[in-house]
């Protein structure tokens, strides 16, 4: 396994080696040693289907880093920087991911997160750093104008929660 950057100084693809045969494939998605400063201790599993858009979520205290990991299906993944002092504050990294993807996608924390399920039906993995607070639980609007995001459809399908998210002014003042 090994780290590769990525746009944004933070997000980081973490590339892995998929090893085929005729049974199927085995592949590693997480090695402790590569993040050495960093505990995860939390995972959460959850499950699309096609147009739905989870996101862009961030905790505002106690901010997690996570690794996404697509176990079935395929997603177009975003990270946007809310580091209010980062001079890519409001910029995005954004990626597809599928479970033949040879990678997992690392977000750091102080980025707002978010993804689309672009197949019929898709799983995601999370790993976290921090435990889910719901109470310093806040939500970046998916189509804010000021990051310009270029999903890949107009109309997602969307929670009441993810409906209400938030501009970058926000963000920027919190």
């Amino acid at each position: 396994m090994k780290l590769i950057k990525t746009k944004i100084p933070g997000p980081l693809i973490i590339k892995t080696k998929i090893y085929n045969d005729k049974r199927g494939f085995l592949k590693e998605t997480f090695r402790n040693n590569l993040f050495k400063n960093i505990k995860f201790p939390f995972d959460i599993m959850s499950s699309s289907k096609k147009k739905v858009l989870r996101g862009l979520h961030i905790q505002t205290d106690k901010s997690q880093a996570k690794i996404i990991t697509v176990t079935h299906g395929k997603i177009f993944d975003v990270a946007v920087d809310l580091r209010k002092n980062s001079k890519t504050f409001g910029k995005y990294v954004s990626l597809i991911i599928s479970e033949n993807s040879d990678f997992s996608f690392y977000v750091p924390k102080g980025f707002a997160h978010g993804f689309l399920c672009l197949s019929k039906k898709c799983t995601v993995n999370y790993k976290c750093s921090e435990y889910r607070q719901s109470k310093y639980e806040k939500t970046l609007s998916w189509n804010d104008p000021k990051i310009n995001i270029k999903w890949p459809i107009l109309n997602p399908i969307l929670s009441e929660k993810d409906k209400e998210g938030l501009n970058l002014h926000y963000f920027k003042k919190y």
